[in-house]
């Protein structure tokens, strides 16, 4: 069986950068050049209010269009040589470095991510907050202090609003979606029915400072209650990894041995520790 083999080629990138009198040096944009078509591949941040005051930020919201005008009319080589030679002061470039590039779209959006976005914490928006809890994807976790750690970058186009966190999950009943110690995406406040969701479970009885965690399948069984209304009969927390067991529960636990607190969204990064 023959099998098709992606073809590797040179491309060489600059950092644009922005230099505001008193403020820190900021990466604003990544520019890749593919040396063998003459194209010039550009991704520019455009949260320009954040960065400058409004009359700057005014003439930076022009540089996207501006930049591909001159990309179409003078070609990538020399619009990039033009701005070695003429940028200074509060618009700056860097010099070029070489990189090996399967495909050219996807590089200048992960060379972005890596240089640009990742360097720059906007709450909510590229980060979340990191909790220091370590979720137990077996049973309950051991008795911890829960504190704020610091930001986590999320991937590039994850919506994020001010429900989300961060936090690392430690053992194997998870398993295979979730490996032992990765750093997990979470969703405070878990809207409608929880039947069948990944979540995240307190342990009740734990001091006003610290916490037992663990993350399990919810499953619950209802019965009819009178009036079209149903009650829980059962509730099971359950594992993904068959080595494990569930968590059984009766209707009256929940708020007395236990509480949900939000539902796993995706890893963000595996480390086994």
């Amino acid at each position: 069986m023959t099998r098709s083999v992606t073809a590797i080629n040179l491309g060489k990138f600059s950092l644009l950068q922005l230099s505001l009198p008193s403020k820190a040096v900021k990466n604003i944009g990544i520019l890749l050049l593919d040396p063998a078509t003459d194209r010039l591949y550009k991704k520019l941040r455009s949260d320009w209010a954040t960065l400058a005051a409004p009359e700057d930020a005014e003439v930076l919201e022009a540089l996207d269009t501006d930049f591909d005008s001159k990309i179409a009319e003078m070609g990538g080589e020399a619009f990039l040589h033009s701005l070695e030679e003429d940028l200074s002061h509060v618009l700056q470039i860097t010099k070029r470095s070489d990189v090996t590039v399967p495909d050219f779209e996807k590089a200048v959006a992960r060379l972005y991510e890596e240089h640009v976005q990742r360097t720059e914490i906007i709450p909510f928006v590229t980060h979340v907050p990191l909790y220091s809890l370590r979720a137990a994807a077996g049973k309950f976790g051991e008795d911890m202090e829960v504190e704020t750690e610091g930001w986590v970058a999320t991937p590039p186009r994850r919506k994020l609003d001010r429900n989300m966190f961060a936090a690392r999950v430690v053992g194997r009943s998870m398993e295979p979606l979730i490996p032992d110690g990765s750093l997990c995406l979470f969703h405070a406040g878990v809207v409608g029915s929880r039947h069948r969701k990944r979540l995240l479970i307190q342990k009740i009885g734990a001091t006003d400072t610290s916490a037992e965690f663990t993350v399990k399948t919810y499953t619950s069984k209802k019965a009819p209650a009178g009036d079209d209304e149903w009650r829980h009969v059962s509730i099971l927390l359950s594992p993904l990894n068959p080595e494990f067991e569930p968590m059984k529960f009766g209707p009256e636990d929940e708020h007395k041995q236990f509480r949900v607190i939000a539902e796993f969204v995706c890893v963000l990064e595996e480390l086994s520790l």
